[in-house]
């Protein structure tokens, strides 16, 4: 499963940074991103990071956001500066695990993000 944890209410121009960490059976994590839903719309790719590192940052959250991730730990994280009201969303984690018996995509549960003044 996947804990995401580190949202809150912040003001326009504040950072913030996600946790979401990885456990139960799993015996590897591949790719693991972070999604996010605002009301309304659809759920969006915010930000991906490979096993070796590699980053993906959606257009809108480029030069703002980072993501980064400790293999030892099955941990990935997103860090988020100069948040805008347009960031206020529920930000949900996602990997690719593979476990004993099985590959699977998992998510986590959302943490909320409020960006407001």
């Amino acid at each position: 499963q996947l804990q995401a944890s580190g949202g809150g209410l912040v003001r326009p121009g504040e950072s913030l940074r996600l946790s979401c960490a990885a456990s139960g059976q799993i015996q590897s994590v591949d790719t693991m991103a972070w999604y996010r839903e605002a009301p309304g719309n659809l759920r969006e790719l915010v930000a991906s990071i490979t096993t070796s590192g590699s980053t993906d940052v959606t257009d809108s959250a480029k030069g703002r956001f980072t993501i980064s991730r400790d293999n030892a730990l099955n941990m990935v994280y997103l860090q988020m500066n100069s948040l805008k009201p347009e960031d206020t969303a529920m930000y949900y984690c996602n990997a690719d695990v593979s476990t004993p018996w099985v590959k699977k995509n998992i998510w986590g549960q959302g943490t909320l993000v409020t960006v407001s003044s």
